[in-house]
């Protein structure tokens, strides 16, 4: 069933992440390296638009920011537009972790679809995505 293969090629993306993140010396999981990722894309990103950016549960997205926060790698600024809102942008460390991290992740997508020739990697992708409604 298809919903049983993505489970499981999600604990194996999952188990690779952890297996080479550790090995780099990395403190991150795949999750944080997603949050770290988008708000150095879009710097003052408040939780809720980045737990829609990651595609991640709003309710616990403030655990994966403390964490961060607790860590020294993002700190939450209150915007001036909606004094309710926290604005999230990286520390210097959170941005060098992110770089370092970088080619960690991008080596280590390989590994994830490695039984894939290259032309049925491009498939995958282009599935999954359609699959999520973004392509």
């Amino acid at each position: 069933m298809a919903g049983h293969l993505i489970r499981r090629l999600h604990q194996q993306s999952t188990q690779v992440f952890q297996a080479r993140s550790q090995a780099a010396g990395l403190d991150l999981t795949s999750v944080q390296f997603a949050a770290l990722d988008a708000i150095a894309w879009q710097p003052g990103i408040d939780q809720a638009s980045l737990a829609a950016t990651i595609s991640f549960d709003r309710a616990t997205i403030g655990g994966v920011i403390d964490r961060l926060e607790h860590k020294g790698l993002v700190q939450r600024v209150v915007s001036a537009q909606d004094r309710r809102a926290r604005q999230l942008h990286l520390t210097p460390e959170g941005e060098q972790l992110l770089a370092a991290s970088r080619p960690v992740v991008e080596a280590l997508q390989a590994e994830i679809l490695a039984p894939l020739s290259p032309a049925e990697r491009t498939a995958f992708l282009a599935l999954a995505q359609k699959a999520l409604g973004l392509g």
